[in-house]
């Protein structure tokens, strides 16, 4: 895979003990190239407001995002639009300190927000992709899916055997 399509790299040297607040908009082009990525039709607007703090052991990156993108309906195949606002709380470590660690690590529901890095860099832009990504209904339903669902499902008696008996009968007439 090459680069990131919204990528923002800090150096963690640059990051300091205190906390830093900011702001990431992904382009058109990085919005364009997260829409085929993501297999979305479009997304029109991703914005985040972040926290970077470095601790001992990790960089916390903290904030919300939000999104104005088209979904495509599981149910009918219409693209209809999607509003996302998402909290964010990640953790940054780094590859090197999870090489050192030879004992197998057990996560927990806090550890399940991990990325790691290496040379001393971390990609917000990445992370706030990524994110994104998880926020995405895996079966998004539009705003016509529940009368199309009803249209198209038949009723236990229509589907089964005496449905399908039925159905012949109607025909033979």
């Amino acid at each position: 895979m090459g680069s990131p399509e919204f990528s923002y790299i800090v150096k963690t040297s640059e990051i300091g003990s205190k906390s830093r607040n900011g702001k990431l908009s992904a382009t058109e082009e990085e919005r364009r190239k997260l829409a085929e990525r993501f297999d979305l039709p479009k997304i029109n607007a991703l914005n985040a407001d972040y926290n970077l703090v470095a601790g001992d052991d990790r960089i916390a990156f903290t904030g919300s995002l939000e999104a104005d993108l088209q979904q495509i309906c599981s149910v009918t195949g219409e693209s209809f639009p999607v509003r996302l606002c998402e909290e964010f709380d990640i953790g940054f470590v780094s590859q090197l300190a999870i090489d050192e660690t030879e004992e197998e690590i057990e996560l927990t529901e806090d550890d399940c927000d991990i990325i790691e890095y290496e040379n001393g860099k971390i990609d917000l832009g990445e992370a706030i992709a990524q994110t994104l990504y998880l926020a995405l209904p895996q079966f998004p339903r539009g705003p016509n899916a529940d009368a199309v669902a009803r249209e198209k499902l038949q009723s236990e008696e229509e589907a089964g055997p005496f449905g399908a008996l039925a159905a012949l009968k109607d025909k033979l007439r």
